[in-house]
């Protein structure tokens, strides 16, 4: 197993080290190797040294690995000549055709809750985010905007028959996975296909994709109202497939609602690869001050794991993505995991010391399966 792994800017080395520590320990347990890391430079700091936001050979290296994984990048203080951010991992994305990025949003026990409502605690989610088109098809680093002059810049939302099918193939299947692991399975359609073509063109082609789909039970939603409902029933929703930009921003809200983006693990994934992620910034201000959640990673190396077991045909590295988020719950259920983020006296290390104390201490997963 061969993982190109971007360590990036601020605490994006703590946490990808910390995540690689765990998956590690999790393989082990599990009787397999470790994996075999190809670190790639990239990120802010590494563009104020060479003019660079990635190596040269990156999209080559990454071909040869079986996924990516991925700390963060982006420092405020460098940035591009227009004022955009460094940003090489959103051409990742287009080149590798990543449009499913996977965004789970799970309450944990003793883990804050913003929310007083008690049915709060079993929030156990996932927002679909297609990831290579919509409003994002014209971020800065693509150069695509439609006009940009001294008194006007107009940026495209683009909508594609082929990755939109896709898509929503990937979330019909998706809810079907849940539903077969006693989750409700209900998928929501989020759009705005009231207002904008292009989403009527998406709900179009969702409704296309349901009629293979019979026992997937559907809904739909304008973003509007689900934003106004992940606040006031979250509860309610299993998985949710939205544009591009409508999942940013979405994912991010319901992230605040199990605690915040130390918690925020995201997959991202196409025909070929997947690249994983903690979904939250750099975090300058606390780099290199033992404070960053590396929860967020963690979870990510599980979805990982998850991922190489399917594409790979390796049902061990599902075990031990099991055994990680086993150790995840574990460690809250104990109230042994307590974030510096959450207002606790647990920084980056102590939290994964934790974790990888967790998994020490429990059997071999097969054996607790009984297996």
């Amino acid at each position: 197993m061969r993982i190109a792994l971007i360590k990036g800017d601020g605490i994006g080395v703590d946490v990808a080290e910390a995540a690689l520590s765990v998956v590690e320990a999790a393989l082990g347990k599990v009787g397999q190797q470790a994996p075999v890391c190809d670190e790639i430079n990239a990120g802010a700091g590494y563009f104020s040294e060479t003019g660079l936001d990635i190596e040269s050979d990156s999209e080559a290296r990454i071909d040869a690995a079986d996924a990516v994984f991925l700390g963060a990048i982006g420092l405020p203080s460098i940035r591009h000549a227009d004022g955009t951010e460094i940003s090489p991992h959103l051409r990742l994305r287009d080149a590798f055709g990543l449009y499913a990025g996977v965004r789970p949003v799970k309450a944990y026990p003793n883990a804050p809750q913003r929310l007083a409502d008690p049915r709060a605690a079993s929030i156990d989610l996932v927002i679909l985010r297609e990831s290579t088109e919509g409003l994002f098809y014209s971020a800065a680093t693509h150069n695509r905007s439609l006009v940009v002059t001294d008194d006007e810049v107009q940026d495209v939302l683009r909508i594609t028959r082929g990755t939109t099918t896709k898509l929503h193939t990937f979330a019909f299947n998706l809810a079907r996975k849940r539903r077969e692991r006693g989750r409700p399975g209900t998928l929501t359609c989020v759009d705005k296909a009231n207002v904008f073509t292009s989403l009527a063109f998406f709900r179009q082609l969702f409704d296309e994709v349901k009629d293979g789909f019979p026992d997937v039970p559907v809904g739909y939603n304008y973003v509007d109202a689900q934003a106004l409902d992940l606040v006031r029933k979250p509860w309610d929703f299993d998985v949710l497939v939205t544009e591009n930009m409508f999942g940013d921003i979405l994912s991010d809200l319901a992230g605040g609602l199990v605690g915040g983006m130390g918690m925020a693990a995201c997959a991202e994934i196409g025909d070929s690869t997947g690249l994983f992620q903690p979904a939250h910034g750099s975090a300058p201000d606390i780099m290199g001050q033992d404070k960053a959640n590396p929860l967020a990673a963690i979870l990510s190396g599980a979805l990982m794991l998850d991922y190489l077991s399917e594409k790979l045909d390796q049902p061990e590295l599902g075990d031990a993505a099991d055994v990680i988020n086993m150790a995840v719950e574990a460690g809250f259920q104990d109230n042994a995991l307590r974030p510096m983020e959450f207002g606790g006296d647990m920084g980056t290390r102590a939290v994964t010391n934790q974790i990888l104390s967790q998994i020490e201490e429990k059997r071999p997963l097969r054996a607790s399966l009984g297996a």
